[in-house]
């Protein structure tokens, strides 16, 4: 079936549109992957499924086909934590290299995959240049206590070009949500995900439980995978797809703040990031809690 007779069936709009089966989903998504289709077929995807809105099997569907895809990291001796990074810093400053070295630091492997999907932001990128940290020039396997960057586009190209479709669209197509629940690694893996709105917390938690994920879920800072300092997020935990309950959270903002930088810039985000790791400032209290959970599940797989 060509992508044309899927876009009939998913660009009815919200209340008419019809769900695809994970097959389809599967289907459609390889060929929009391998470019076999054209722009303006991309173009119509994205819209449609912005204005209908993924359903768990579509997605199960879409991570099938970038899986057979995708250039696995190889398995190593540890399970690896998988850390997404693609919103970045807008008002806070992205913290995600810190909860990567906090893992490390405890003996667990590490992978932060991302790209930068609109301008003006910092990226974690960024951030780990001004900690001498680089992307791994090629795929290989993890070790235990290393962090390892790696660009989504060395994962799965396909992936990458429908990433970009956001710049000349305008707005945020499926890949932007898959990305988030995907577990790149060939081998035993923990997924850190998070969501921005809470209508998204009940359709992720489907997808890993569909998927059979290892995996924690919170709501994180404007869209990284890191608990927020300002807030205890409630956090939900799977273990080969079974959901696990790890913290009730707390409504509101914390009383006792930590003392976080001013800036968003990836300099003083780094500094930042050195002052915690040589003890000068403290773990907020969230991202401690969090490391917890990731290495109660790690421990599980």
């Amino acid at each position: 079936m060509g992508i044309s007779q899927y876009l009939k069936e998913i660009g009815r709009g919200r209340q008419g549109a019809r769900p695809l089966s994970r097959a389809q989903a599967a289907d459609l998504f390889g060929q929009v992957l391998d470019g076999s289709v054209s722009d303006l077929e991309i173009g119509a995807f994205c819209i449609a499924m912005r204005v209908k809105g993924e359903t768990p099997e579509e997605m199960a569907g879409f991570l099938d086909a970038t899986y057979e895809r995708m250039q696995k990291i190889p398995a190593g001796a540890a399970p690896v934590i998988v850390l997404p990074s693609y919103n970045g810093a807008r008002k806070l400053p992205v913290l995600t290299p810190l909860l990567a070295l906090l893992l490390a630091g405890r003996g667990l492997a590490v992978l932060i995959h991302g790209a930068a999907t609109e301008s003006g932001r910092v990226f974690v990128p960024d951030v780990l240049a001004a900690l001498d940290m680089q992307a791994l020039p090629a795929i290989r396997a993890i070790g235990a206590g290393e962090v390892a960057f790696v660009p989504t586009g060395m994962l799965c190209p396909g992936l990458k070009r429908l990433l970009d479709v956001r710049r000349v669209v305008g707005v945020r197509n499926s890949s932007h949500s898959l990305v988030k629940l995907m577990n790149p690694c060939a081998g035993p893996a923990v997924v850190v995900s998070s969501y921005t709105h809470p209508e998204y917390a009940v359709s992720m938690a489907a997808v890993f439980e569909l998927m059979g994920s290892t995996a924690l879920l919170l709501r994180g800072t404007e869209g990284e995978v890191v608990a927020d300092a300002r807030r205890l997020p409630q956090m939900d935990g799977f273990i080969r797809g079974r959901r696990v309950p790890l913290e009730e959270g707390r409504k509101g903002t914390l009383t006792d703040l930590p003392d976080m930088p001013r800036g968003t810039d990836a300099q003083t985000t780094a500094a930042y990031i050195r002052d915690v790791l040589d003890g000068r400032k403290p773990v907020p209290d969230s991202m401690a809690l969090q490391v917890e959970h990731i290495l109660h599940l790690a421990q599980s797989t």
